[in-house]
């Protein structure tokens, strides 16, 4: 279906006295549809420059002759939902964002999308949205934020909330805290490190569904608007080449992905995000493949949380093209694939050189020789669990520790904050996952807390709900199968010893399969957090971790 069923032929003219109702003149109806979605909002940062985006998209798709109209998606502020009931809402919203959009682009008829998000959720509840509809469609994100300053070093959201834990453990003063507050988010955009919106946004390039730098031009650059009209005028090349969504997201592509993913040092919450945009492209995405990828393939980027650098830092340096470039020279990258450009990622990518080998290590000498996102596995976690490997320190890479356990994050910051935890420690916070949250909450204040207070070297947190991209340290996410579902991380009790070997891709409880087998017999499922609304039926409908946190009808 495409805008001829609203704008062709007699039986046409109401739909069209109700475009002319919008001020549209004959010219404009004759002309292709084009949706532009809009994550704008007054209360996320990442967002607050996006009518400017859309504006620069609109003029775009104007002068390649296309008739522009804009609708909305919603977005959740993940630094704002933080440590509240509010974060429920939002590994949520990925799944209304697509929901919405594919209603609006069916029920208007749209001939072609540019989708124009910024932050956690939007970027993948789009591309899922996108691989459904499987119209022409491109990417124009709204840019990530210059970083902070504070005490003489650049800093990012991850600092602002480690400096929490070290003011509450006594190791800054009150107006020390009050200048990271001050200074750590100086400008519009998704945070400055590579957390998961800038790990999204890099993927998307990665992907094929958007043009050079979408992942790492700062968001107050007027070069972001020169991007967004380029956006706007190529999804009419799109349009008459009828190159789509899934032409461009094939299989070959989320192993592109995934290299890069490793290369690059993203966030954890990609490994929820690809296999779920996978999903809705027709092509299952097993994780298992992971670890394989990541055994040959450098860490190239230590960008924060992992290392002192940023994502102006990464624009500087060259950008994705250019670390795709160093991955590329290795042979890692299938070259051949169809992008957003109308041409391949080897013509993209020709030319792109790594300006700053301090930013991006040049391949003869990366960070590590292995990826920096690991796939764990063992009797505490059958089915997998995630780890950013590459902001772990190198001491906690191998770690054996008695368990302290807490069925919620509230529990574990208050254990925290209390001072019970100690050196060696394992903290497991469980009952967190996609049902048993509901909605898979972020560890962030948990984890900061814990770096604030100078663990970060000697204490391990592992968890069924997810952690930000602005997390660092052992904070392993995902244990799948959760413990709502009676996961083994449902079965573990204070002073359990529990192994973690990283570069083994293993974890383990070290208990026996009969022990665990009578502890299996007397546990007991509890009741839901939640009964009723929106969160409710997404508990009744979503799936583990390991796949993606997709929603599956019962019986399908």
């Amino acid at each position: 279906m495409n805008s001829d069923a609203i704008r062709s032929g007699a039986q046409c003219a109401p739909q069209r006295s109700l475009l002319r109702a919008l001020g549209m003149t004959d010219e404009e109806i004759q002309k292709p549809l084009v949706g532009i979605v809009s994550s704008y909002n007054e209360i996320v940062p990442g967002h607050m420059n996006l009518d400017k985006i859309v504006n620069a998209v609109k003029m775009g798709v104007a002068m390649a002759g296309g008739n522009p109209v804009v609708f909305p998606a919603i977005a959740v502020c993940d630094g704002i939902a933080m440590g509240h009931k509010g974060m429920k809402y939002s590994l949520v919203t990925r799944d209304l964002i697509a929901d919405s959009t594919e209603a609006m682009a069916i029920a208007h008829a749209m001939d072609a999308l540019v989708m124009v998000p910024n932050c956690d959720k939007n970027v993948p509840g789009l591309l899922m949205a996108a691989a459904r509809l499987n119209i022409p469609t491109i990417f124009v994100s709204g840019g990530p934020m210059l970083a902070g300053h504070v005490m003489g070093k650049k800093r990012s959201l991850s600092s602002m909330f480690e400096a929490v834990g070290s003011y509450t453990s006594g190791k800054i003063t009150e107006e020390e805290l009050y200048e990271f507050e001050l200074k750590t988010c100086p400008t519009c955009g998704s945070c400055s490190g590579m957390y998961t919106a800038n790990s999204m946004n890099c993927l998307t390039e990665v992907l094929g569904m958007a043009l050079r730098g979408n992942g790492t031009i700062p968001g107050v650059y007027s070069e972001r608007l020169q991007l967004a009209k380029h956006a706007g005028m190529q999804v009419m090349e799109l349009l008459k080449q009828n190159i789509r969504p899934r032409d461009i997201m094939t299989e070959a592509a989320f192993r592109n992905a995934l290299t890069m993913d490793m290369a690059l040092g993203c966030s954890t919450n990609s490994m929820l995000h690809l296999p779920a945009i996978a999903h809705e492209c027709g092509i299952e995405l097993d994780l298992d493949i992971a670890n394989e990828i990541s055994a040959h393939t450098p860490n190239l980027c230590h960008l924060a949380p992992a290392g002192p650098t940023y994502m102006e830092d990464l624009n500087e340096a060259g950008g994705i093209y250019a670390v795709m470039s160093e991955i590329a020279s290795l042979g890692l990258l299938d070259t051949s694939l169809m992008t957003c450009t109308g041409k391949t990622i080897a013509e993209n990518i020709s030319g792109c050189i790594n300006k700053d080998p301090e930013v991006i290590r040049p391949v003869d000498h990366p960070y590590s020789s292995t990826g920096g996102i690991a796939v764990l596995k063992g009797n505490l976690a059958p089915d997998s669990c995630v780890v950013k490997r590459s902001a772990v320190a190198p001491e906690m890479l191998k770690h054996s520790g008695p368990a302290k356990v807490y069925d919620c994050e509230e529990d574990a910051m208050a254990a925290i904050n209390g001072g019970e935890i100690q050196d060696g420690d394992v903290v497991v916070i469980r009952y967190e996952g996609p049902k048993g949250g509901p909605g898979m909450r972020e560890m962030l204040n948990p984890t900061s807390a814990i770096i604030g207070r100078g663990l970060g070297s000697t204490v391990a947190l592992i968890t069924d709900g997810r952690f930000s991209g602005a997390t660092r340290g052992a904070a392993i996410g995902h244990v799948s199968p959760e413990a709502a579902v009676g996961g083994p991380i449902a079965l573990v009790e204070n002073g359990d010893i529990i192994e973690i070997d990283i570069n083994a891709n293993t974890i383990n409880v070290q208990l026996s399969e009969e022990e665990l087998a009578a502890r299996r017999a007397r546990w007991q499922p509890r009741e839901p957090k939640i009964t009723t609304g929106y969160l409710a039926r997404y508990a009744s409908l979503v799936t583990s971790g390991n796949r993606g946190a997709i929603l599956e009808v019962k019986g399908n």
